[in-house]
């Protein structure tokens, strides 16, 4: 557990104090958020600040696990390692998305094309990866089977290795690009995304410790609903917790009025890792509680746009995501982001609160 001690502190001293520096250094280039025209006219005063401080965020998480290792003398697992390469892997998506519109001085960034390639190659890469490198009892980081809070009887693999992979790679794509694009669009308001983030990825840090206690080559259980078959719990707690650490520091210069926005460099590789989580924890299905409010953004979009396009112009919200329907209902945005983080919380807990009753259950 020192290790993940170690972890937090050096991620949390990376982001708060280097986060800053990058705003000194984005001013000085002139790496300023561009605000779309359509949006809330209260968003315009915030033209210029700069953004792209999703880099400072990944290099606190990644200093900060490789620090810790070092320190403590403990080797990286498969398992932290896909994770950072997804979260790293999508951050650069990001940045190059951020870098084009600071370079076009528009709000739109790489063509739709262009990210999906890059989303399909990261994507693929993780796929792969975490169905290799088994450990000595043979569990690899991810398994073939739809996993609600432990595996389901669902294996993807059931028609054969080449279905199977492909049914895999579009489960994997399904869960990747869905939380990316969630929390980029969830990142709309000061602090909305930063704060929702630090609850939800605390919850997966509970979640990966409990894993981590309850793992089944860690301690004798009468049956294997009294443990939990998962991969190397204990490295992904150290990188969850390292990303909620580095969030901490960033929500100090991003609550509102924020000085300094995570861009898509921050907000597609948080929902990277927060699908890879999910994935190697093996409980992709309780992602969707525990992440609610990264869901409801992306679904209220995707309601929003859908009805647009069948109704011939009609709109079911004031706009898109859930938060500007809200804002220009006429909440200040501090009460949006507030009422939004309590939600966030509500689900978080519900989430672990499910997860724990199935372990009261299954030991019964």
């Amino acid at each position: 557990m020192i290790t993940v001690l170690l972890a937090a502190v050096v991620s949390l001293v990376v982001s708060l104090f280097g986060m800053p520096v990058f705003i000194r250094a984005a001013h000085r280039h002139g790496w300023g958020q561009f605000i779309r025209e359509d949006g809330p006219r209260t968003h315009l005063t915030k033209r210029g600040t700069p953004t792209m401080g999703g880099v400072v965020i990944l290099i606190a998480v990644v200093v900060g696990y490789f620090v810790a290792k070092l320190l403590t003398g403990s080797t990286p697992t498969a398992s932290g390692l896909l994770l950072l390469g997804l979260m790293i892997g999508m951050g650069l998506i990001g940045l190059a998305d951020d870098i084009v519109k600071v370079r076009n001085h528009r709000s739109l960034g790489l063509t739709p094309a262009a990210k999906l390639v890059a989303q399909l190659v990261v994507t693929g890469l993780f796929a792969w990866g975490v169905l290799q490198f088994p450990d000595a009892s043979g569990l690899t980081p991810a398994s073939t089977h739809v996993s609600f809070l432990r595996d389901l009887p669902i294996d993807l693999f059931v028609w054969g290795v080449v279905p199977g992979a492909i049914l895999f790679f579009i489960w994997v794509y399904l869960i990747v690009a869905g939380f990316s694009n969630a929390v980029n669009l969830t990142d709309g308001l000061d602090g909305l995304a930063g704060g929702i983030g630090i609850l939800t990825f605390g919850a997966y840090g509970a979640l990966a410790f409990w894993q981590f206690n309850q793992d089944c080559e860690r301690i004798t259980a009468l049956s294997i609903g009294q443990c939990y078959e998962t991969r190397d719990p204990l490295d992904v707690l150290v990188v969850t917790i390292t990303i909620v650490a580095a969030l901490i520091g960033f929500l100090w210069w991003n609550t509102s009025p924020a000085q300094v926005f995570m861009g898509d460099t921050g907000s597609l590789a948080l929902g990277g890792a927060f699908a890879g989580i999910a994935i190697e924890t093996r409980t992709e299905l309780l992602s969707v509680l525990i992440g609610a409010m990264f869901v409801v953004a992306l679904l209220s979009s995707l309601i929003q746009i859908g009805w647009f396009k069948l109704s011939g112009g009609h709109r079911v919200f004031l706009m898109a995501p859930l938060h500007h329907h809200f804002e220009l209902k006429g909440w200040a945005q501090v009460t949006v982001v507030v009422r939004f983080w309590i939600l966030a919380g509500l689900c978080a807990v519900s989430g672990l609160a499910i997860f724990y009753m199935q372990w009261v259950s299954s030991t019964r």
